[in-house]
């Protein structure tokens, strides 16, 4: 919890054995908190969500029984918005459904002001590749763009056509705060440029090893 007071956890979470709540002393970001709780997880695989946001019943059970039968890194599916009236949206993302290989799904993204490839909460993945990729990053917001961007360069994966995320829109949405568009422009930039390098270096190491196989 992001220097919540930890009684506010509804009750069913807080008295679920299966459940670890991590309580912080001040606010530290969603980047940092994202970080120290991936510190508590002791499970194989790892997703992500808000909590304002809701999952369909099947969205866990779907992403995870491909990722044991493929053994992929990663495994993502679709995102719907939920519309105040209780109607849902689904969200094409520019990423097409399929097997991506390591880097590919970057390539999705056109621009830092273009529509991001991937959503983080799109994705369920191995703990220790989430790890790998470095988390969240350290960005005031945007942080989800390093980690999809790591996570999706560190291994290939699959985007499923199956809506594994409700998004709820309302008012109260950080995305509609006054202090929003201050730091999103240079915060995507930033994680634009990351998905690029990365993807760069693989690239190298590729063309490296290639060589010395040849050689």
């Amino acid at each position: 919890m992001d220097g919540a007071d930890p009684g506010c956890v509804p009750s069913a979470l807080a008295d679920d054995p299966r459940v670890r709540v991590l309580a912080l002393p001040r606010a530290v970001g969603a980047a940092a908190a994202r970080n120290l709780a991936l510190n508590q997880v002791r499970t194989k695989f790892v997703a992500y969500a808000d909590d304002d946001d809701l999952l369909p019943a099947d969205s866990l059970a779907v992403r995870h029984r491909h990722l044991i039968t493929t053994g992929l890194g990663w495994v993502a599916g679709w995102s719907a918005d939920l519309l105040p009236d209780g109607t849902t949206r689904t969200w094409v993302c520019p990423t097409p459904p399929g097997r991506h290989e390591p880097g590919d799904v970057w390539t999705y993204w056109a621009s830092p002001t273009a529509e991001i490839p991937l959503g983080q909460t799109m994705l369920l993945a191995h703990t220790e590749l989430v790890r790998a990729a470095g988390g969240h990053g350290g960005l005031p917001q945007a942080e989800d763009f390093l980690m999809v961007n790591g996570v999706t360069t560190l291994a290939a994966g699959e985007l499923l056509p199956h809506v594994v995320y409700f998004y709820r829109k309302h008012p109260h949405q950080m995305t509609r705060g006054p202090q929003f568009d201050t730091f999103e422009g240079p915060a995507r930039e930033f994680a634009f440029r990351h998905g690029q390098r990365l993807r760069a270096a693989l690239a190298e190491r590729r063309r490296v090893t290639s060589a010395a196989a040849r050689a």
